[in-house]
């Protein structure tokens, strides 16, 4: 079986507003995530007094606001951490949806207006593979197909004009040949 040819990235935004969504639901999934953590927290540490020293002076207090300062911070740090890889890991796992599709969108044009010698690449990792390879047997079917009627069409045309059949017959077979040759690139 043939190599495929090694195709690189080379941009990532393909489909600019899918992208965005689908990072900015991640993002807020985290958001939410942060949210609801600190909410429990401070939910269950209710009730609880906790003890500290601040400047020589043994404090008491409630745990909740003891520990707001510490758990505010380290919820910050982490929500721009894990919304940055949330970002590298979503823009590169939505570009392998996105650019698929981008190229599926670009090729089947092709293939629409009659290129039926168009093949499908996409990177070797990327999802849809299969559906690329089924696409491009139906299009290799696709061109058998219309190559052999193009063959027969030519030999009826060559038949034709050996019998002597009458001129209606020979327009109407050499239009048809024109019209494959005009809407196939076989």
């Amino acid at each position: 079986m043939p190599q495929k040819p090694k195709l690189r990235r080379r941009q990532y935004f393909i489909q600019k507003g899918y992208q965005f969504k689908f990072i900015l639901k991640f993002c807020l999934i985290v958001l939410a995530g942060s949210i609801l953590s600190t909410a429990f927290l401070f939910l269950f540490a209710q009730g609880t007094l906790t003890t500290s020293f601040e400047h020589s002076r043994l404090v008491i207090r409630n745990t909740a606001s003891a520990i707001m300062p510490a758990v505010f911070m380290t919820n910050v740090i982490t929500l721009i951490v894990v919304t940055v890889a949330t970002i590298a890991v979503v823009l590169f796992i939505s570009h392998k949806i996105a650019g698929p599709m981008f190229r599926f969108e670009q090729d089947l044009k092709d293939i629409g207006q009659g290129d039926l010698t168009k093949k499908i690449s996409l990177r070797e990792k990327d999802q849809f593979t299969n559906l690329s390879d089924s696409l491009n047997i139906m299009t290799a079917t696709l061109h058998e197909k219309v190559f052999s009627t193009q063959a027969e069409v030519t030999q009826l045309i060559e038949l034709a004009s050996k019998e002597k059949a009458p001129q209606k017959l020979l327009e109407g077979l050499d239009h048809l040949h024109e019209s494959l040759n005009q809407h196939f690139k076989i």
